[in-house]
């Protein structure tokens, strides 16, 4: 079932349209727009290349958290051999 766009008058009195899921839950909010014309002239552009749209990932990197082994430095055997590099303790 496909999604529905709804058109909505926010808290500046401007246009702006969400899309809506099948269950009801907001996917996304459209920024401000003059009029219904703007906001359904929006709407159908969405509707065009959202389909095929690529995922752009402009996110920053997750910090890498290396959590501390929970046995002494005496009980934890390295991974990599220290002369070689093979596997094994050293």
């Amino acid at each position: 079932m496909a999604g529905t766009f709804e058109l909505f008058v926010d808290e500046d009195s401007r246009i702006r349209f969400r899309l809506m899921a099948p269950d009801g839950s907001v996917l996304a909010v459209s920024g401000q727009y003059p009029d219904k014309h703007h906001a359904a002239a929006a709407i159908k552009d969405v509707r065009e290349c959202a389909g095929t749209g690529l995922i752009r990932d402009a996110a920053p990197a997750p910090n890498l958290v290396l959590a501390k082994a929970p046995w002494r430095g005496s009980q934890v055997r390295p991974f990599l051999s220290r002369t070689t590099g093979a596997r094994g303790a050293a």
